[in-house]
């Protein structure tokens, strides 16, 4: 595969063997996030825990200070009262019977999907098509809820999800390469003290093994584990 001159140009100025302080890496994620658009910025947490045994599951939300920088468009499946609660709220789509139609027929164009828990018996059937892509209604995520309205809210406000993969890494987006260095490690900061409080009691020796941030486009960046002691 041809790498680009621009790739190129931003690996060479990584140090693959350093530790970067939080400061000079989100500093040199936004120097090398050079594409010609504005760039998400991602965090990958590698975790010292078996996803294979639930009681070593780590999953959870967390509401950014200052947002992903993206629009999350959001779908309340619900009936009644909840729905001018849901609309009031800022969700993009409210209802349910037409949209579980739409669901079935193909149709996914939204981020994040909230419903009410009398709902989820039906919900459920739409199991194959909504989880294989992250977005069925979990309580755990407090996606499935009376609150409907707080929910939409904080979502709107840059609440994410996120849950370990397979292979033991946490990945979320925490902002755009346009935002403040600052901004981004209050995000960074917010996200992985997160992580932290919900180490499994099951997880033996060391919890966080790695962290790695970058811009889309950019190569990864290693952050010192050291600074992190007081999250």
């Amino acid at each position: 595969m041809k790498v680009s001159k621009r790739v190129k140009n931003n690996i060479s100025k990584v140090d693959t063997k350093k530790e970067y302080k939080l400061s000079e890496a989100f500093a040199l994620v936004k120097e090398l996030a050079n594409a010609k658009f504005d760039e998400s910025v991602d965090v990958a947490v590698r975790l010292g825990v078996d996803p294979r045994h639930a009681d070593q599951m780590v999953r959870g939300t967390v509401v950014l200070p200052h947002g992903t920088g993206k629009e999350v468009k959001v779908l309340v499946l619900t009936r009644g009262p909840k729905e001018q609660e849901a609309k009031e709220a800022g969700a993009d789509y409210v209802g349910f019977d037409e949209y579980i139609k739409k669901i079935q027929e193909g149709w996914l164009d939204f981020d994040v999907v909230v419903a009410t828990p009398d709902v989820m018996p039906e919900v459920g059937k739409l199991g194959k098509i909504l989880g294989s892509r992250g977005l069925m209604p979990n309580p755990k995520s407090g996606t499935v809820t009376m609150d409907v309205g707080k929910v939409v809210k904080e979502l709107k406000a840059g609440k994410i999800q996120f849950r370990v993969d397979k292979a033991g890494i946490v990945h979320a987006s925490i902002g755009k390469a346009s935002f403040d260095t600052q901004k981004l490690i209050e995000n960074f900061k917010a996200l992985l003290s997160t992580i932290l409080r919900l180490k499994p009691a099951s997880a033996k020796g060391q919890y966080v093994k790695s962290i790695y941030v970058s811009s889309t486009m950019g190569p990864g960046i290693k952050i010192d584990r050291a600074e992190l002691t007081n999250l």
